[in-house]
């Protein structure tokens, strides 16, 4: 028998292979098989405490791979530093990063949110033909524009 979480997921499953969202797929494979394998008590609680943290160090991993190896050095740096373009793009990162860090804290404080930003991506793959970044940046966004919101009915309710 399956419970209406597994459910749930084997529909985000059909939706994801859909979209063609590789990394949707396998996290819920992953996660059915980490299910009925019986190992959910024990995984399950230490990734949904520890999972985003150890995702962003395999990330920030990955993207210093290039300056480990030599490829990205000073020399490149100095000559971004020309580029009007390379300013942009280095406030860009700057604003996704910022952005990024109130998403860990709504993923922490409202789990429930990430079924929302999931479809929500989904939906983007599906019908715009989007980009699914993960529901990290989707978080730091929605987590942004839930404070621009509060900022703004505090202010107007004196």
């Amino acid at each position: 028998m399956f419970s209406s979480g597994s459910l749930f997921m084997l529909v985000l499953l059909a939706v994801s292979i859909i979209a063609k969202n590789q990394t949707l797929i396998i996290a819920i494979v992953a996660l059915l098989v980490i299910h009925y394998a019986g190992l959910g008590d024990k995984v399950f609680p230490f990734m949904q405490s520890k999972g985003i943290t150890i995702a962003v160090t395999i990330l920030t991993f990955t993207v210093l791979i290039p300056i480990m190896t030599g490829e990205i050095g000073f020399s490149q740096l100095g000559e971004a530093a020309r580029s009007s373009y390379a300013w942009i793009a280095l406030a860009a990162g700057i604003a996704v990063a910022v952005i990024a860090k109130g998403g860990v804290v709504l993923l922490a404080n409202d789990p429930h949110i990430t079924a929302a930003l999931v479809f929500g991506t989904i939906l983007a793959v599906v019908l715009f033909n989007g980009v699914a970044v993960g529901p990290l940046i989707g978080a730091g966004i929605a987590y942004t524009a839930m404070k621009v919101v509060e900022f703004f009915s505090s202010s107007g309710a004196g």
